[in-house]
């Protein structure tokens, strides 16, 4: 942080320890007379949703332009793999302006609209800035993050979100009755009014409260989580990413870092759906077995066959489905883009959420086997049963002879 006199000195706070008797003092010296100007940016407001099995792309891209009630406009487009290779490559749909009520007034959003292959949609809200002092910039990302969560954008997601399931539904496979969400919000800012390295940039600016949501002076600890995924590449770009936000400084322009984040946004939400759909599952799996084995064992032998095929269908589409998901994004000859999908996905605990679904289908499988085999048991042993009737009506026979 910078030093020297006559430099106004904030966000100063004062806590005291009363059990211990002291006080403990500190202070986050900013330099408030060079905050920089926001002349050009963005606020980008995401949501996902889970709309089904599966989503066939080659077909949603052969729907073309068609009008749609509160959308003005659809446009089918492929979503272009800069440095970043999709797995099955999305089909962006731009949906048109919408106004978005918020707290500091009307602003006005492209919104758009992106569908996956693995059943994933996400709706995207992007208000453009154009001259906006730094308070200002945060002021409004704020007012339309808080808008998107609880006001009349929120609104406006699901019913973009309804309005695009209805134009697309030829191409849903097993649309889904109860949708899942996820939010996200990014702050971007393109050009500022002086050349800023990552560096001079965050001694001149506080982004705890831009990426905290919270107006209110954080704690150190707050303060150092909320702060603690940075990643430059160049000396003037930037990216930190929490769990629920993000802030992008990128001078080129390029939304390469945004797409990497939406990626990784969709693949928690397709894991916690199937987290969701085996937590439903594995209940109504036990009652099954336990009302199979509830009747005479040689007449439960077909539920068991049955309900060892309903099984291993949901292994096996489930397993399908999740290795789309695993296969969504590759990052290739980008060590940077590598660094931030890897923290991300680390935040967002993906790879716990898919250890969860690994676990799950593993007690299906064994259920599965465990079935199989009673059932092949319960066969083997009516053909046993079989061939000692088969002998004793043969020694029956040779005595009345």
């Amino acid at each position: 942080m910078p030093k020297g006199g006559g430099v106004a000195q904030v966000c100063t706070r004062v806590r005291a320890g009363l059990n211990a008797g002291f006080i403990i003092f500190y202070a986050s010296c900013m330099d408030t007379t060079g905050v920089p100007r926001v002349q050009s940016g963005a606020f980008v407001a995401l949501r996902l949703f889970d709309v089904a099995y599966a989503i066939d792309l080659d077909r949603v891209e052969q729907l073309r332009t068609v009008q749609v009630p509160g959308v003005t406009r659809i446009r089918l487009a492929r979503a272009e793999a800069k440095s970043i290779a999709f797995g099955v490559p999305p089909v962006e749909i731009r949906l048109g302006s919408v106004v978005l009520d918020t707290s500091l007034g009307p602003m006005t959003a492209e919104a758009t609209a992106r569908v996956y292959d693995f059943g994933a949609m996400s709706v995207a809200f992007r208000v453009p800035v154009n001259g906006m002092e730094w308070n200002e910039f945060v002021d409004g990302s704020l007012a339309l993050d808080k808008s998107a969560n609880s006001g009349s954008a929120g609104q406006k997601f699901e019913e973009l979100a309804d309005a695009v399931c209805v134009l697309l539904a030829p191409a849903l496979d097993r649309p889904a009755a109860r949708r899942l969400e996820e939010d996200y919000f990014l702050s971007i800012v393109h050009t500022l009014d002086d050349p800023y390295t990552a560096d001079q940039f965050m001694q001149r600016v506080d982004l705890a409260p831009l990426l905290a949501g919270e107006r209110g002076e954080l704690s150190l600890q707050a303060r150092r989580d909320t702060l603690r995924h940075q990643f430059s590449y160049l000396n003037t770009d930037l990216v930190v990413i929490t769990w629920d936000n993000a802030f992008l400084l990128e001078p080129s322009g390029d939304l390469d870092v945004a797409d990497v984040l939406e990626v990784a946004n969709a693949q928690l939400l397709a894991l916690r759906y199937y987290d969701d759909l085996l937590d439903h599952e594995l209940p109504r799996m036990y009652d099954r077995v336990k009302e199979a084995r509830r009747t005479f064992r040689g007449l439960s032998r077909r539920r068991y066959a049955g309900l060892a095929r309903d099984l291993y269908t949901l292994v096996a589409e489930v397993t399908e489905t999740t290795e789309r998901v695993d296969n969504a994004l590759k990052v290739t000859e980008d060590v940077y883009l590598a660094r931030i999908y890897g923290a991300a996905l680390e935040l967002y605990r993906i790879p716990a959420w898919g250890a969860v679904v690994d676990r799950k289908l593993s007690i299906i499988r064994d259920t599965y086997t465990a079935l199989y085999d009673e059932a092949a048991t319960a066969r083997s042993e009516i053909l046993e049963v079989g061939i000692l009737l088969l002998i004793i009506f043969e020694v029956v026979l040779a005595l009345f002879r």
